[in-house]
């Protein structure tokens, strides 16, 4: 399984993680210094469904991890859950269209959003947003997609 399964890779990654570098400067904040993760989940239409992750601290061993998520206007986190994981979503910057058990909220700047085991959700950017995630590991097996396509996907990488 190769990495451009899952997510942008070369010439496509570089102009993305520009347009995050142009973000976090006008909205005056420091991009973290760690590996990115620009997800098109397999997909390869990375603007409509798709999002880059910057993995804080992914620690599996003390049990927890610490990531920002861009996600641009327009694009989509597609339908999915977690068996393991339980999620707390802070919306640091942008307007986000949170799905969650079939409901579905606008998230605001400073809104915040508990997701536990279990629970199906996606989001979809309003506008070009930043999340802070704070969870149990992110361990990708644990990530269970409606989109059968995308699971193959995962299921081949894990």
């Amino acid at each position: 399984m190769e990495v451009s399964d899952l997510e942008l890779t070369g010439g496509e990654k570089e102009k993305a993680l520009a347009r995050v570098r142009e973000l976090f400067t006008s909205w005056g904040l420091t991009l973290p210094d760690v590996p990115s993760c620009p997800f098109h989940f397999g997909l390869h239409d990375f603007y409509r469904i798709g999002e880059i992750e910057f993995d804080i601290n992914n620690n599996i061993k003390e049990g927890y991890c610490g990531k920002f998520i861009v996600i641009f206007k327009n694009q989509v986190c597609p339908m999915h859950y977690h068996a393991i994981k339980h999620e707390t979503f802070y919306l640091v910057k942008g307007r986000v269209e949170m799905e969650a058990d079939g409901k579905i909220i606008e998230m605001k700047q400073g809104d915040i959003k508990v997701m536990p085991q279990n629970t199906k959700h996606r989001f979809t950017g309003l506008a070009d947003s930043l999340i802070l995630e704070c969870s149990k590991p992110d361990i990708m097996s644990d990530s269970i997609f409606d989109d059968e396509r995308i699971s193959a996907v995962i299921a081949g990488h894990s």
